[in-house]
């Protein structure tokens, strides 16, 4: 008798989306704020940052690349064993097209991964709770195991250690350090003449009063990733908050760089709270941090974006690959 082949287990790798055109931009935003349309002056604003950074986010590019990758990985470790899809938040393909994908195609068990290494009830959370909704209202209750945070992965911690090194050791940072008369040596250590910022997007302060764990994994990647790459002098700062009145957690990236110490000649910031370029990284740090950095007469520089790194391919496939063992008759690894 011929063995049936075992279903292939679904890999859904998810990410917030972007707008694939300036066109596509208030359908995005609407999407964003729940179904509430933004006004003229908001859109307004989001078209001009879209357009400072050439009119569109490379985020569903970089994001395909990403699953891409994930899936040629998987495939050269287990061949055959695992399907990538890939499903956002809040452009198309969106979360439930991607789960309807998957059961169209035959999978019953699927590994859920969530571009984005911090969890909060908030982020993570809210791409679970959809996922587990589309997949209950599948005909047969599609089986998901969601890898939950992965921001302490061995390979993560290694890739943005030597991007921060890199970073650091640039020449944009040499020149300032040079002009300042300060030994290169000095530059990212305790005093020196180098601020390096760890960076992820802000998320409103409610999130404290129920213990959510972001801001305590955001400051442990950045504790594992600052004593990798040997790193003394650096603080945690926020980025992006949304525009809403409630308050969100600070200190922000242009307070903080408004506000550094007169010593201070060169800024490093790493944004660890993000995989791949994209608007708020393109434009909230390159653009709008850079320019109020050289207002004070300070060199600001960003560390290289992980987006399809092949050691990010293969610690996203790892993840995957971990995870599978907790869906129902899986071997143990």
């Amino acid at each position: 008798m011929t063995e049936v082949p075992a279903p292939p287990v679904g890999v859904l790798v998810m990410a917030y989306g972007s707008p694939a055109s300036i066109g596509d931009v208030e359908a995005y935003y609407t999407h964003v704020r729940r179904g509430r349309p933004p006004t003229p002056e908001l859109l307004a604003d989001l078209v001009r940052r879209y357009q400072a950074i050439g009119g569109a986010s490379p985020l569903i590019e970089r994001t395909r690349a990403q699953a891409r990758g994930v899936q040629d990985e998987l495939d050269r470790r287990e061949p055959g064993r695992f399907l990538v899809f890939l499903g956002c938040k809040h452009s198309p393909p969106f979360l439930e097209e991607a789960v309807a994908a998957m059961e169209e195609a035959g999978v019953r068990q699927a590994v859920g991964l969530v571009l984005a290494p911090h969890y909060s009830a908030l982020s993570v959370g809210e791409y679970v709770e959809r996922v587990r909704a589309a997949a209950g209202a599948t005909a047969d209750g599609l089986e998901v195991a969601f890898v939950q945070s992965w921001h302490l992965a061995p390979g993560l911690v290694d890739l943005m250690a030597r991007r921060l090194r890199a970073a650091v050791a640039g020449s944009a940072v040499a020149e300032a350090v040079a002009r300042a008369g300060i030994p290169p040596e000095e530059a990212g250590r305790a005093g020196g003449p180098v601020e390096v910022l760890i960076t992820a997007h802000s998320l409103p302060s409610r999130i404290l009063e129920a213990g959510d764990p972001y801001p305590d994994q955001l400051r442990e990647t950045a504790e594992a990733v600052t004593a990798k790459a040997g790193v003394t002098r650096w603080r945690l700062a926020w980025q992006s908050a949304g525009r809403t009145p409630e308050p969100w957690l600070g200190p922000d990236v242009l307070e903080v760089v408004r506000d550094l110490p007169g010593d201070v000649k060169a800024v490093v910031v790493c944004p660890a709270g993000f995989v791949s370029d994209h608007l708020e990284v393109l434009y909230d740090i390159d653009v709008e941090a850079r320019a109020l950095a050289g207002e004070r007469g300070l060199t600001l520089v960003r560390t290289e974006s992980l987006n399809d790194d092949p050691g990010l391919v293969a610690t996203l496939a790892g993840l995957v690959e971990d995870r599978a063992s907790a869906l129902a008759g899986s071997p143990p690894r």
